[in-house]
């Protein structure tokens, strides 16, 4: 019960820190909603931590994907395909 309601404060919090935003941001915007690097954002599109899509040079988050994301806490790297290999 007591990760329920953790969950109904984050996911409330995650309302207010979303609300009022367009729905689809740059890095630079998420860097600064979330109040990291655009490097450390760069990393986490490439990593695949956060969902982006690159279209060209720029990314774009989809805000409503983002803020799934970091909800389900699902925000962690993806396994690249060689590395599952490893060790074989």
């Amino acid at each position: 019960m007591r990760i329920d309601s953790w969950r109904l404060r984050m996911s409330g919090g995650l309302d207010a820190l979303f609300e009022g935003r367009k729905e689809l941001l740059t890095a630079p915007e998420v860097a600064q909603l979330l109040g990291l690097t655009k490097q450390g954002i760069y990393n986490w599109l490439r990593d695949g931590v956060i969902p982006g899509y690159k279209i060209g040079a720029t990314w774009f988050i989809v805000r409503d994907e983002l803020k799934a994301t970091l909800q389900a806490g699902a925000n962690s790297p993806k396994k690249h395909e060689n590395e599952d290999n490893e060790g074989s």
